[in-house]
């Protein structure tokens, strides 16, 4: 890195951008509403929710409980979450998408990136993930829903951005939801969404993405075309 090159900073969400979750989220997702005896709702719905802490998530699933239900059916998730986790293969589980490690492992290497982590994961969650996947102090950064409020709140970047010593223009955030596209632009950085995960690329277009990729491979091109076109 030159004396003139600002040190940049990219942002990665974890489910559905990073990770393929979908199914041990459904798994947990459909234990957790049976062990609180109210019907679990429809895969595309819940699927919908994901990137948003438990706290914001299960009212929007679960309207007809009241705070207590919404309690115990957060409890419930992360119990049941854990457990499938603990008797799984989580490289098997939770996979990382096609091409991610390769992305991953380039910016990793590079002098002129700082690499970090914005997620509605729990500390606990993402230090398994991390390790399964060889991944533990990777990250320069990793910003985890037991510290801030649910995205798109914009505490996660915020953090990030303090922590890194990177400024706003500098920095992009990468995810797949409308809540990571939109918490990045609250926070003043730039967005990529991806077209892999649990939102669909209109979505990601209409909450106001910079640019939108449909592949691992289309990744690091959007990066240079974002800071250098």
């Amino acid at each position: 890195m030159s004396d003139s090159e600002p040190l940049r900073l990219v942002v990665f969400d974890v489910d559905g951008t990073l990770i393929d979750s979908q199914a041990h989220i459904m798994a947990a997702m459909t234990l957790a509403f049976e062990a609180v005896g109210h019907p679990c709702p429809p895969r595309p719905q819940v699927l919908s929710m994901v990137g948003l802490s438990l706290a914001v998530m299960m009212p929007k699933l679960a309207p007809g409980l009241d705070a207590q239900g919404h309690d115990a059916l957060a409890a419930a998730y992360k119990a049941s979450f854990a457990d499938i986790r603990m008797s799984g293969n989580p490289l098997e589980t939770a996979p990382l998408f096609p091409g991610a490690r390769e992305v991953l492992d380039h910016l990793l290497g590079r002098d002129d990136l700082l690499v970090g982590i914005a997620t509605g994961k729990s500390r606990r969650g993402l230090d398994h993930l991390l390790e399964a996947h060889g991944l533990t102090g990777a990250f320069v950064t990793e910003q985890v829903a037991d510290h801030h409020p649910s995205k798109p709140h914009p505490s996660m970047l915020f953090t990030a951005m303090a922590e890194t010593g990177v400024e706003a223009p500098n920095a992009v955030m990468i995810g797949d939801t409308t809540f990571d596209i939109e918490m990045g632009r609250a926070a003043g950085l730039r967005t990529i969404g991806v077209g892999w995960g649990y939102h669909p690329t209109e979505a990601l277009v209409a909450a106001g993405a910079d640019e939108v990729v449909a592949s691992y491979a289309a990744l690091t091109p959007a990066l240079h075309k974002i800071w250098e076109g």
